[in-house]
C-alpha cells in the first residue's frame, strides 16, 4: 500500500518503511510523528483520491534524525553598476522513516509525541508558581548592598560558566582590515575576529578541515569561506 501525503508545502509518495527526508519538524530523534495531510492512497490500481484529503487518513513515521540540506548560493551581479550580493541557505531537515499508513480512522500502534502546545500548556501551573515565587520575593526585605556585592564574587570563585574558547588562536600584532574582501562587512570581520581570524595570512592558511569547522560553527558557507580564501591570498603576498 502506498500513499501520497503533503507535508512542509511539497508533496510525497510514501510506502511503509520508507525513509524520507522532509522540512524540519519539531521532534526528536525517536518520536513517532503523525502526518495528517493524506491526499491519496491505494494499492496496484486501486487508488482512493481525496477532496483535498482522504478522511480518517493518516500516515506515522519515527524520526530518525535531524540535519541540513546542502548549502544553496543566490548570487546577483549588476553589469556596471559595481553591484554583487550572495546569499547561502541550508534548508533544516528532518529524516525519518515511515511506519503505518491508516485508513478509516484508525489509531496507530505507537503513540505520536506531545506537541509543543500541550508542553507549554502543562508548563503554564508552573510558570503561575515562578511569578508568585518573584512577588514574594520582592515583597521581601532586601539584602544589604554589602551582600550583593559579594555574591557576583562568590560565583566567579566558584567558576560560574565559562565563555567558549574561540575556534583558531589569533596571532600577535596588528590584525589586517578583513573588510577588505569582497563579501566580508563589518559584521561579518567582528565574527570572525571573535572566533581568533583576524589576518588574511590566517585566511589564506585555512585548510579544509579548517573551513569545515568554520561552516559548522558560524553562520558561513563553504562556498563563502573558500572565495575569502582565495582572496586573502592574493592579499598576503602584498
Amino acid at each position: 500500500m502506498f500513499a501520497v501525503i503533503k507535508t512542509g508545502g511539497k508533496q510525497y509518495r510514501v510506502a511503509a518503511n520508507d525513509l524520507l527526508k522532509i522540512e524540519k519538524l519539531e521532534a526528536k530523534v525517536g518520536d513517532i510523528v503523525e502526518i495528517g495531510n493524506v491526499l491519496a492512497h491505494g494499492e496496484g490500481e486501486n487508488v482512493t483520491f481525496g477532496a483535498p484529503f482522504v478522511d480518517g487518513a493518516m500516515v506515522t513515521a519515527e524520526v530518525v534524525e535531524q540535519g541540513k540540506n546542502r548549502t544553496v548560493i543566490a548570487f546577483k551581479k549588476r553589469r556596471r553598476q559595481n553591484s554583487r550580493r550572495k546569499i547561502g541557505h541550508r534548508q533544516l531537515l528532518t529524516t525519518v522513516r515511515i511506519a503505518e499508513i491508516l485508513l478509516g480512522g484508525a489509531k496507530p500502534s505507537k503513540k505520536a509525541a506531545a506537541k509543543p502546545e500541550a508542553k507549554a500548556e502543562a508548563k503554564a501551573p508552573e510558570a503561575k508558581a515562578e511569578v508568585a515565587a518573584e512577588a514574594k520575593a520582592e515583597a521581601a526585605p532586601k539584602e544589604p548592598k554589602a551582600k550583593k556585592e559579594a555574591a557576583p564574587k562568590a560565583e566567579a570563585a566558584s567558576g560560574g560558566e565559562a565563555k567558549a574558547a574561540p575556534l583558531f588562536k589569533a596571532p600577535k600584532g596588528e590584525p589586517d582590515d578583513l573588510t577588505v574582501i569582497k563579501g566580508i562587512g563589518p559584521v561579518a570581520a567582528k565574527d570572525l575576529a571573535e572566533q581568533g581570524i583576524v589576518t588574511f595570512a590566517q585566511l589564506a592558511k585555512l585548510t579544509d578541515k579548517d573551513v569545515a569547522k568554520i561552516d559548522e560553527h558560524m553562520p558561513f558557507s563553504v562556498d563563502q569561506i573558500k572565495d575569502w580564501r582565495e582572496q586573502a591570498k592574493e592579499l598576503a603576498k602584498k
